[in-house]
């Protein structure tokens, strides 16, 4: 059975917790089974790599790491502010996202 979450690849987000609280980004990547996703901009982790005939002298790389979904708030695109999401049924059957806050579909149908 796959988990339900209420995100999708290239939507803008707001971290509402943790050492990033208040910043903005795209979602890149979601793991519906762990429950997180990769935000653009957001959580960098240190990862060490060891030298390799590719890179010689190896070293420090930044990137961004996963933040859990219960962190993450969805940005309405239409009254610009983090909501909740609730999910309806339009004419033709189609369930789509709906801002809590202004009522705008968020799934482009």
């Amino acid at each position: 059975m796959r988990d339900k979450v209420s995100f999708k690849k290239g939507d803008n987000v707001l971290v509402i917790s943790g050492d990033d609280k208040g910043k903005k980004g795209k979602i890149v990547d979601i793991f519906p089974d762990k429950r997180q996703a990769i935000i653009e901009g957001v959580n960098f982790l240190r990862k060490h790599n060891k030298p390799t005939q590719k890179v010689p002298q190896g070293g420090i790389v930044k990137k961004e790491g996963p933040l859990h979904i219960s962190n993450i708030k969805l940005i309405c695109n239409k009254c610009n502010q983090a909501t909740a999401i609730k999910r309806e049924r339009t004419k033709e059957g189609k369930r789509v996202r709906v801002c809590k806050k202004c009522g705008e579909i968020i799934d482009k149908v």
